[in-house]
């Protein structure tokens, strides 16, 4: 609701900054200001101020500034309404006046809460009164203090233990139907429980009251282990986090909340000293959900079950948070070993366990990443232009400018790298965010030494050829010397970008021929080819052959040369090859929006095409 400003102003006058700040930050006076410790990031030297004349606060550390709602808002994850109710009662001031509907429905919700939070405090009972109940807790290590604290309980398998209670108690049918604790048949019959034979988890709202309740069920031949409240006038389960009001004050202590597929593993955590841990109740997280999150912390861990189930889970997330991601938000995620939850890992492993993970969490682009590579085999051109179009229209989901254009940075970056080396040979490398240049050689050769520096440059200053001209050079330089460049460098010359049809159909004959252990002497080799190429193809090899006259087309030339020469036009084909179809897209993409970013790619590509070109003519 909209507050009015003298209500507002009021609340201000009664209450000073200083006094609501003080609370969580030792201040110290200094002329007409306050100083202290920013309560927003770890520091030694204070840079906090409190202005109670001007009645704000300012933290010259993150640049944080504002009112006291604005201090309770962000210290302790209220909404505003939330905050002026806190401190209207705090001022010993009345709300404003809601409109007559508004207080009707405020009403109607309170009368619903308070039989949720009767209904609370008799499944809680009956829970010491059911011994198979309470040791299955006690079987999944929660202790009385943890289970007095989530108010655990228990629903009998009675089908009308509650509803008599309740309605003896004054509850009218229609409001616990209403409220989601009963059901009335449509034949008529009388209303009885929705929740029976289950341990009871009760759900409350941020302001800590009783909305709904999720049951566990004992018994294994029951249709849904897990059931929740159905969607009631106060239960709005894509709305609300499971223990999201226990969490709030610890997640804004530790800068930190993790996020877990159920309610065990809240508790379970909880019991393990991780107090800001939250939950989804059931489903996928939803866009609402993450802006709850983003309330607590900038970035929430993901801590999802280490099984098919929970990366199908975690990319779900990826789906709803990429086109609500903004300028200093997201999430990382983390990944538990395979078949165990956290509530598995902190029984066994202890704290440290799951301490431990949480230093390996995974941020979002790198989820994404790993999403879209797993989908698909990458060994078809086909399949990778595949994939770096899935990758592009996750990116074009996020709305936000900024954010978009990191990501299509990062993005880009880890493209280049990954393309770079064959994917289908060390899948291994594929999520590492950065590689050095010598990283990067390995990886696209597979193995073998470096060349020796004064073969590469007298390679690289005879290679300056066009590049439809390479791949035959290339091609000629195996026909010459078989064995020496395939013994070593048969996978490099696999992966050789060639887009003449010709003559990518005479290197997979050349490879065939070599994965048979048939002979690879260059007469056998030529006098094969002749069937399988047009003539003039194997003209134009020799003809350029002779023409540029490179050491590994000349027959008598030694090995180690060989190699190395051959090597290194093969690692300068690559590169050119990638520059030029980077140099496409660029110009498509500037063409397309006009946009600065899109104009300096293209002029950073341009200019690193000019710098190879350069180092091959000097």
């Amino acid at each position: 609701m909209a507050f009015p400003a003298h209500f507002l102003d009021e609340i201000k006058n009664r209450i000073s900054v200083s006094s609501v700040v003080g609370r969580r930050v030792k201040l110290q006076r200094r002329g007409r200001e306050y100083v202290g410790l920013s309560p927003f990031k770890a520091e030694k030297t204070p840079s906090f101020t409190v202005n109670d004349d001007k009645q704000f606060y300012h933290c010259f550390a993150t640049g944080k500034h504002g009112s006291i709602f604005d201090f309770v808002m962000e210290t302790e994850g209220l909404s505003f309404p939330e905050a002026v109710e806190r401190l209207a009662g705090e001022a010993g001031l009345a709300m404003p006046e809601r409109d007559r509907q508004s207080e009707e429905r405020q009403t109607r919700q309170k009368g619903l809460v308070d039989w949720l939070d009767r209904a609370a405090a008799w499944f809680a009972g009956q829970l010491s009164q059911h011994r198979p109940a309470a040791n299955y807790l006690r079987e999944r290590g929660l202790d009385d203090a943890i289970i007095k604290r989530f108010g655990l309980g228990y629903a009998p398998s009675d089908r009308h233990g509650l509803t008599q209670y309740l309605t003896q108690q004054g509850a009218n049918i229609e409001v616990l139907v209403e409220a989601g604790l009963s059901i009335r048949p449509d034949d008529g019959r009388a209303a009885y429980d929705r929740f029976r034979d289950r341990v009871m988890f009760p759900i409350h709202d941020a302001r800590g009251r009783v909305i709904g309740f999720g049951g566990r069920a004992l018994s294994a031949d029951v249709p849904a282990k897990y059931l929740n409240s159905p969607e009631t006038p106060v239960f709005h389960k894509g709305s609300v986090l499971y223990n999201f009001h226990r969490a709030r004050q610890p997640a804004y202590d530790t800068k930190q909340v993790l996020v877990t597929e159920g309610y065990m593993d809240v508790i379970g955590l909880a019991q393990a000293g991780f107090d800001a841990t939250v939950a989804p109740l059931g489903t996928a997280i939803t866009e609402q959900q993450l802006e709850l999150l983003w309330r607590l912390t900038p970035e929430p861990i993901m801590c999802l079950d280490g099984d098919a189930a929970g990366l199908r889970a975690a990319y779900r997330v990826i789906d709803r948070a990429l086109p609500i991601l903004k300028p200093g938000v997201s999430l990382r995620f983390v990944l538990l070993p395979d078949g165990q939850d956290p509530d598995d890992m902190v029984r066994n492993g202890g704290r440290q366990a799951m301490l431990d993970l949480i230093e390996q969490a995974r941020p979002l682009s790198d989820m994404l990443w790993t999403r879209e590579l797993e989908r698909a085999p990458l060994n078809t051109p086909e399949r990778r232009a595949d994939f770096k179009g899935r990758l592009r229209q996750a990116v074009g989901l996020i709305t936000d400018r900024d954010v978009r254009t990191f990501y299509g940075q990062d993005i880009k970056q880890r493209l280049d790298r990954f393309f770079e080396y064959d994917p289908a040979s060390d899948r291994s490398q594929a999520g590492r965010s950065s590689y050095s240049s010598s990283d990067r050689q390995q990886n696209w050769r597979r193995r073998g030494a470096v060349p020796r520096q004064e073969t590469r440059s007298s390679a690289i200053a005879q290679a300056h050829v066009a590049s439809q001209t390479r791949p035959l050079l290339l091609i000629a330089g195996v026909l010459c010397h078989p064995d020496i460049i395939l013994s070593k460098w048969d996978a490099t010359f696999e992966r050789l970008e060639i887009n003449d049809p010709d003559l990518a159909r005479m290197r997979d004959v050349i490879l065939s021929r070599w994965s048979e252990g048939l002979p690879l002497d260059m007469d056998g080799l030529k006098g094969h080819l002749k069937g399988l190429a047009p003539d003039t193809l194997l003209a134009r090899i020799d003809k350029h052959a002779r023409a540029h006259g490179l050491c590994f087309t000349d027959p008598r030339a030694e090995g180690t040369e060989v190699e190395a020469s051959w090597l290194e036009v093969a690692e300068l084909h690559h590169t050119l090859t990638t520059l030029e179809r980077e140099k496409s897209e660029a110009e498509a993409d500037f063409a397309s929006d006009g946009q600065a970013e899109s104009f300096d790619r293209l002029r950073a590509i341009v200019q690193e095409i000019a710098a190879i070109e350069n180092q091959m003519r000097s």
